[in-house]
């Protein structure tokens, strides 16, 4: 019980300074969310949206899974991706995933995991894919990486294959999509790709041309 009563503590602590520091704070919360960004990241704890990019609460909407998926068949995601650019209109989503992922680590391997085994399924999907790029690459840390990295661009390309994404694009010319990598080793983030509003996917069966706006 304690470790769980220093959370609380700690919350009571954190909202204690946050009304010292404005005491306008929480109220302005209660009233709008208006986020401009979605970030769609991987459920590692070493990973906090929110810490590293000094965002504030109210700034970024949040979606976290195992190895920062984006599945056609994940009704949570989809939710989630509606919600964001249909209602809160953000103007950017961003996939970031991270090196090291033990998510992407456990695809590249033929064991078996149980229930999980479904899940890290599409990774192994972008895998094979890309398998003779990867299968060039002799150190085994170097190739998870790029697989970490594919990953992600992958995933930024089913985001623009949503009817979702498509029709904001020609509703509202927006959002802009984005995949980004996290090095824990620094914590810094880089850019990997960037998908501007109405862009061609990279296949044309994806797009939608009698989309309702």
């Amino acid at each position: 019980m304690q470790q769980i009563s220093r959370l609380l503590d700690a919350n009571r602590n954190w909202a204690k300074e946050m009304v010292e520091k404005d005491p306008e704070f929480f109220q302005r919360l209660v009233h709008i969310q208006r986020p401009d960004y979605l970030w769609i990241g991987c459920s590692d704890s070493r990973v906090p949206p929110d810490q590293i990019t000094q965002t504030k609460p109210g700034e970024i909407f949040i979606h976290r899974n195992v190895a920062n998926l984006v599945i056609h068949t994940d009704m949570n995601l989809l939710s989630v991706l509606q919600y964001a650019v249909e209602v809160l209109e953000v103007k950017h989503v961003i996939v970031c995933g991270h090196y090291g992922c033990g998510g992407v680590k456990a695809a590249m391997t033929r064991h078996h995991y149980g229930l999980i085994n479904k899940w890290l399924r599409h990774i192994k999907d972008v895998y094979r894919f890309h398998q003779k790029e990867l299968d060039a690459i002799k150190d085994e840390m170097q190739r998870l990486n790029r697989l970490i990295e594919l990953n992600i661009i992958e995933q930024v390309y089913h985001l623009g294959d949503t009817s979702i994404v498509q029709r904001a694009w020609k509703k509202r010319n927006s959002p802009t999509l984005h995949g980004w990598v996290y090095e824990l080793a620094d914590g810094i983030i880089r850019p990997l790709i960037e998908i501007q509003p109405g862009s061609h996917l990279d296949h044309p069966i994806y797009e939608f041309d009698d989309l309702e706006v």
